[in-house]
């Protein structure tokens, strides 16, 4: 059963900046009427590290990659030869309800039956296969104490309900909830995307679907939001 009445889909093939790609996602979340997913890429290899994470600790990185700080929480995410996505869920959304943590599990259930539909063997992580069980969702209201302190390598680190194949991690994501709805941002890696993967994964979240292209009000919205806020440095090193 799909997870959402219908599904906005964004297939945003234009490379952007780091500061551009975490400002069109906020301002999205900001004008969103309905469930929408937004597939992005990146101009030039990327880092991404949790709202509560330190600059600290991903300074180092900073002369190899454009290194941003999400509004999401969560670890250190490489970017580059990733398939990078936002799932936006308004507040008004009948979904929009649910639990964190569910809402985590059910988007990545449709992932994961996304890649098996092309005989790809995904699992999703449950508790008892880890040891920090409860880290699985990063947000500024629901996220756990490895949530909130946690910074290092996503992906060296699977946590409940994340997607893995042959015991390797292919996609995890960390979420935000606001007055106007919820952010998912994602990364998918280490599996083939060229067959086709981001429309059934699109697929597996509604049946009814529609494409489209971002607006001229969100695209000038997420300039302001970069300019004040991604690509200052003030909001890189606030912790």
């Amino acid at each position: 059963m799909s997870i959402f009445a219908k599904l906005d889909v964004y297939h945003d093939n234009m490379p952007r900046s780091a500061a551009i790609n975490m400002a069109i996602d906020e301002a999205l979340l900001e004008h969103a009427s309905v469930p929408s997913i937004r597939f992005y890429r990146w101009d030039q290899p990327a880092l991404s590290f949790g709202y509560f994470g330190k600059f600290v600790d991903v300074a180092d990185y900073r002369a190899a990659r454009d290194v941003i700080r999400r509004w999401t929480g969560g670890g250190m995410v490489f970017h580059g030869d990733d398939l990078t996505y936002a799932i936006i869920i308004p507040v008004g959304a009948e979904f929009f309800p649910a639990s964190s943590k569910l809402i985590y599990a059910a988007i990545h259930s449709a992932l994961r039956d996304a890649l098996r539909a092309n005989d790809e063997h995904a699992e999703l992580v449950s508790v008892p296969d880890i040891t920090n069980a409860g880290a699985a969702v990063g947000d500024s209201e629901n996220s756990s104490q490895a949530g909130r302190g946690y910074n290092g390598a996503c992906f060296a680190n699977p946590v409940h309900a994340d997607v893995v194949m042959n015991g390797r991690k292919v996609a995890g994501a960390a979420q935000r909830r606001t007055r106007s709805g919820l952010l998912q941002q994602g990364s998918i890696q280490h599996v083939d995307f060229e067959n086709g993967l981001a429309e059934r994964f699109a697929k597996e979240l509604s049946e009814v679907c529609s494409e489209k292209s971002l607006s001229r009000r969100v695209l000038e919205r997420a300039q302001d939001i970069a300019q004040q806020k991604y690509g200052s440095n003030a909001w890189l090193r606030r912790r």
